[in-house]
């Protein structure tokens, strides 16, 4: 056993020879990827024990938000671009990333409503519900709400971001156009619209869908794309109703810190809805 056992360390010692442990002109992996920057990043403004708990959370679900915002954009250009196929890999990503999110709601819920309210005060008037890059995930799905971008008006180079982003056409608009790209009837009005107003659906659109879910071998790429983005609101959802179930769950119906209605706000975007045709067809095919 002993002669087994010498032989096998001595067999690893032999395979980790080539790592390498010089890093004084090189660059190490924390250097990499910053991590100093980010694991200094959070500062609790009290002592209590689960703030840190909250912060981490919050933080990395604004990284995930972020590559939300990566594989969605490149989706929308590569959509204009006729190139179906790496939109869906960008949005198939985006399905996988969502459901990362959501399964943060369930760490973030171990905190009790007691345990929360020891630091509630230390935010002040900061809310998830300022999050500019889920206003900017919103306005990617097509979601418009002029009025949010007062909120970010302190920074100038945020709002120009957001303004921008708010003008542009989103994932649904370049879909729509891709429907029209491939000879299917759709209203003009909506190739070239004002993407800056709410999306209102269209029997054209719907009579669009439905042709490609009738005939799916003939719009095969389409079809793909359609069911891509039912995952998408699919997921967006679930993470939309376990984020009201875990407000729910620690402050019940207070308001939020930011000044929204809380739960009952949270209640009411549930029936928001951002690809709608692609539901209703559901029930006429």
């Amino acid at each position: 056993m002993t002669n087994n056992h010498e032989h096998y360390q001595n067999k690893a010692t032999e395979a980790e020879k080539g790592i390498h442990t010089d890093f004084i002109n090189n660059m190490t992996y924390g250097e990499y990827l910053k991590l100093e920057d980010i694991l200094s990043s959070q500062n609790r403004l009290s002592e209590h024990h689960d703030e840190m708990l909250f912060i981490i959370i919050h933080q990395v679900s604004e990284l995930w938000m972020k590559l939300i915002l990566h594989e969605t954009n490149a989706a929308i250009e590569s959509i204009q671009a006729d190139d179906l196929p790496t939109s869906f890999k960008r949005l198939a990503r985006v399905s996988k990333i969502q459901s990362q999110i959501i399964q943060a709601w369930d760490v973030l819920s171990t905190l009790t409503p007691a345990e929360y309210m020891e630091f509630r005060d230390s935010l002040g008037q900061a809310s998830g519900f300022q999050s500019y890059q889920y206003r900017l995930i919103e306005f990617a799905l097509g979601y418009k709400t002029g009025h949010i971008l007062k909120i970010y008006e302190k920074d100038s180079m945020l709002h120009q971001t957001l303004t921008k982003a708010y003008h542009a056409p989103s994932l649904y608009d370049v879909s729509i156009q891709a429907l029209a790209k491939a000879g299917l009837h759709v209203n003009p009005d909506l190739l070239q619209r004002d993407f800056s107003k709410p999306y209102e659906e269209d029997v054209t659109v719907r009579d669009a869908w439905l042709t490609v879910y009738r005939d799916v071998d003939k719009y095969w790429d389409l079809y793909q794309l359609a069911e891509k983005l039912v995952d998408i609101e699919d997921w967006l959802q679930q993470w939309r109703f376990r984020h009201m179930k875990t407000v729910e769950r620690i402050i019940g119906f207070k308001v939020g810190t930011g000044g929204s209605s809380g739960v009952n706000y949270l209640k009411k975007v549930l029936d928001q809805r951002f690809f709608p045709e692609l539901w209703d067809l559901r029930t006429e095919i």
